[in-house]
Order: structure tokens, then sequence, then C-alpha cells
């Protein structure tokens, strides 16, 4: 069932990877008694910010940097549902791109190791008078070359 939805080509690092838990909370159930489907676009928020946090290059970091990311597109593949007060794990893939464009893959898991559901999303970067940028903005360039070389880390104090 696991699917890969972006293109990794030869010479290309391997995706930047975060994982957490998320928890089905009350709020977030419809009448079925099972998470609403509009609420997997929030998890998969939850798994941008941590990883955007975990190696500078959350939203604050391109927004300090002249930078904004809008989501472009957001897919969401569903193979069972996600029920109340039950945790799961999510696991969120930044994949490699040459273009200024963030591609990100999201995985949810049970405690069974079973994909419940899988997506995508796609964040094009603008500057502040909204026009789109060709060219990777230096501050994630810097990261980009740290990734590709092997030498990105984890951010510090963040």
């Amino acid at each position: 069932m696991k699917k890969q939805y972006f293109k990794q080509n030869h010479g290309d690092p391997a995706p930047l990877s975060c994982e957490i838990e998320i928890a089905a909370r009350f709020s977030e159930l419809d009448p079925m008694n099972i998470v609403w489907h509009g609420n997997y676009a929030v998890y998969f928020e939850l798994g941008r910010l941590a990883l955007g946090k975990k190696y500078g290059m959350g939203y604050t970091d391109f927004y300090n940097n002249g930078v904004i990311i809008p989501l472009k597109q957001i897919h969401f593949d569903y193979f069972k549902s996600l029920e109340f007060e039950k945790t799961y794990k999510l696991q969120t893939l930044l994949y490699w791109n040459e273009a200024a464009r963030l591609d990100f893959e999201f995985s949810i898991y049970n405690e069974n190791k079973e994909q419940m559901t899988s997506g995508y999303s796609v964040q094009l970067m603008v500057d502040k008078n909204l026009g789109i940028l060709v060219n990777k903005p230096p501050f994630f360039e810097e990261l980009c070359k740290k990734w590709k070389n092997g030498t990105l880390r984890q951010a510090e104090n963040k």
C-alpha cells in the first residue's frame, strides 16, 4: 500500500524525515465516530511544522528571510479510518527538488504499523509581494547544499 508520490533522480539526497505521534481527539470526529476527512490536512500540517522545526526550515525561518511558502497542492489516500483516542505515527518526508518548492510526503500508521493514510503536499516559494520565486532563496540554498552533501543536521535551539 505504501505509495511514493515524488520521483527521486539518481544523485538526489535521501528525503529528510520526521516522525511524530498524533492522537485522534473527540473534536476531530464526524457523525460516524471516525476522524473527519478535513482534519487530515491539519495532521499533515503538524508533520510539516515538525520537520521544518527539526531542520531549521519552518514557516518562520522562511518568513524571516522574506519568503512565504503557500500550499499549492494537497492530496490524500485513505486506507483505513482513524479512531477516537487512538494514537498514530505520522511520518513526514521532504523530497529533494531543484526548484523553489517543497515536496512533502506523509504516511499515518497505527500501533500495528498498518498504513492508514498517505498523501502529499506541494508548497511554492513566493516573496512578500507574492511574486513566485524561480530560484531557491539564499538561506534555503545553503540548507540544500548541506542536505546534498550529507552535513545537514537537526536545528539547534528550535
